[in-house]
């Protein structure tokens, strides 16, 4: 019997609440639809607001020691490891051997080069420009060049050019020019 009066009051409730919606109309009816819904926002956002206020308002951390930027190097630091990175004069045939084992292990043919040594007096640095005319595949030959400048770190690429007789050639002739910077070598 008490579920019955459950049923009752629920289908009287139901038809008060379908009447009272007619009456106030559509509009009204979102309208009242938007603002629980905007209630029920609030109240979800409302702890979370108060506990981002409360993170905000706590202190940053301190580190525990000031971190300071190294000064730049003087002139004469920067000067000194400019000397240190040079090669040694007393090895420069030395470095047209490399030069040479790695046109090898490209599989370039390199026949001769010429070689030119100069000092600069005001530097108190040797060169040692190397021309270099090799065969081979095009790109065999970028790796060469990319490969001497690697295993000399004092050497330039000042120069390179390449000729082709014909489209079809896959060899490819080119005309390298390296300049070896070098100091004289303690005694």
């Amino acid at each position: 019997m008490g579920s019955a009066m459950n049923r009752i009051n629920l289908a009287a409730l139901v038809l008060r609440a379908r009447l009272a919606l007619g009456r106030i109309g559509a509009p009204a009816c979102i309208a009242i639809v938007l603002c629980v819904a905007g209630v029920a926002a609030w109240a979800w956002l409302l702890p979370h607001r108060a506990a981002q206020a409360r993170l905000m308002a706590q202190p940053l951390p301190t580190p525990a020691a000031l971190v300071t930027a190294a000064p730049p190097p003087s002139a004469n630091q920067n000067l000194a490891g400019f000397y240190e990175v040079l090669g040694e004069k007393r090895y420069a045939e030395q470095q047209v051997k490399v030069l040479f084992d790695l046109a090898a292990k490209s599989n370039l043919s390199l026949s001769q080069g010429e070689y030119k040594a100069f000092y600069d007096k005001a530097s108190r640095v040797s060169t040692y420009q190397i021309n270099l005319p090799v065969k081979g595949p095009y790109q065999s030959i970028w790796q060469f060049a990319m490969q001497g400048l690697r295993d000399m770190p004092f050497a330039s690429l000042d120069e390179i050019a390449f000729r082709r007789d014909a489209i079809a050639d896959a060899n490819v002739e080119a005309r390298l020019r390296f300049t070896l910077y070098l100091k004289d070598g303690e005694p």
